[in-house]
């Protein structure tokens, strides 16, 4: 199969449409449109259906298409190796990570590797989903929870619970509560249980919401619940992990808590020797480390 149809095939069903590919491509429009008639012909298929408003996969055209997509993956894979086969730590890393920890935990921290590594440029994608690192949707991955896909190398690095705070202001003005059951005379901060969030923080949520709370801002991610409790709008549910850097946090009704949430680090197997993901997981294991003893000083 002629590699250059395929990559131009690629293009086009990547844009939907002639033109764009052939913008992306550098190539007139008729030039495209032969190379993939040209490439139909050879498969003896059709590939698009063709309408007015842009070009649409065939079922035939689907299956080459999931192909050609591997096929780019795996060979941002194999020219991610070669790069890292130079000494030096450069170029791009992909970090995904949920939206709380890498907002409220990993951003705050980066500036010191950039300070170590100043040619590094690190893509944060920030979310819920877990992204599929095998097929390099993401190079590294910092979950709460143990990753479930296979050739991937993992670290464990910590754990954390979620537990209640508050800020003092609000306490001042509201009191404290003294048992659980109390919490239903205070506005509660917390995800919402219909949000994407790790399940021992939900089964906290479900516990509390269980005691008739009267006044609720729910929000879609711990920042947003941050916020709330630094603005004195209420007691929230938060990750231990920030009290060294929000030190104005007041833990109430420490007995409260959830169990405990592990903090994986992982990267496919193919990147164990990649220098770049050497760099961040080194960087990543010292601010733990820092971590834990600034909580064990405090």
């Amino acid at each position: 199969m002629d590699w250059d149809k395929l990559r131009i095939f690629h293009a086009v069903a990547d844009a939907g449409s002639l033109t764009h590919a052939g913008d992306k491509l550098n190539l007139s429009q008729s030039a495209v449109s032969r190379q993939v008639r040209g490439l139909e012909e050879q498969l003896n298929t059709n590939l698009f259906h063709r309408h007015a408003r842009g070009l649409i996969l065939t079922e035939q055209g689907e299956l080459l298409f999931d192909a050609t997509r591997a096929m780019n993956k795996r060979l941002d894979a194999a020219a991610a190796r070669i790069r890292d086969s130079e000494e030096e730590v450069f170029g791009e890393l992909r970090v995904t990570t949920t939206t709380g920890f890498g907002t409220l935990w990993l951003a705050p921290r980066l500036s010191k590797l950039y300070d170590k590594y100043p040619d590094l440029k690190v893509d944060l994608m920030l979310e819920e989903r877990v992204l599929d690192l095998p097929m390099r949707e993401a190079d590294v991955a910092i979950r709460l929870k143990e990753p479930s896909q296979a050739d991937l190398v993992r670290k464990r690095l910590m754990t954390v619970r979620m537990c209640l705070y508050a800020s003092s202001e609000y306490l001042k003005a509201n009191g404290a509560p003294t048992a659980i059951e109390d919490i239903s005379n205070y506005r509660l901060i917390c995800q919402s249980p219909s949000s994407d969030q790790v399940g021992a923080g939900l089964s906290l949520v479900q516990q509390l919401l269980m005691y008739d709370i009267k006044s609720l801002l729910t929000v879609n991610n711990y920042f947003g619940v941050l916020q709330g409790v630094l603005n004195n709008l209420g007691i929230g549910v938060l990750p231990d992990y920030l009290t060294q850097d929000f030190p104005d946090l007041v833990r109430v009704l420490p007995d409260v808590e959830s169990a405990e949430v592990p903090v994986f680090l992982a990267y496919p197997e193919e990147l164990r020797q990649s220098k770049r993901v050497a760099a961040f997981k080194d960087f990543v294991q010292d601010e733990i480390i820092s971590y834990r003893k600034q909580l064990k000083s405090s």
